[in-house]
């Protein structure tokens, strides 16, 4: 069983973008890192202010998609589902 990393960057296209983001990432965040199998979930605005560093770290592959799942359906999911994603996943 080995752990899985998603490392990268959410970008926002502009300040309404990151609104939403400021909105709705609490919530996201404490309801990931309650879940079984979240080792670490990080997501931080960078420098640039439309741009967000994401770090994450689950158990294994399956509380990975178990996560992934989860977020696509949350509020968080629809509410930035326009959002570029710019992630590298390893350990799946």
């Amino acid at each position: 069983m080995s752990n899985v990393f998603l490392t990268g960057h959410l970008v926002c296209r502009d300040q309404e973008q990151v609104a939403v983001v400021v909105q709705h990432l609490p919530l996201h965040t404490k309801l990931t890192r309650a879940e079984p199998g979240c080792l670490s979930f990080e997501v931080n605005p960078t420098q640039n202010p439309l741009i967000w560093q994401v770090d994450e770290r689950f158990q294994d592959a399956a509380s990975f998609h178990a996560h992934q799942q989860r977020a696509a359906v949350s509020e968080w999911g629809r509410a930035t589902a326009n959002l570029e994603r710019r992630y590298e996943i390893n350990g799946v």
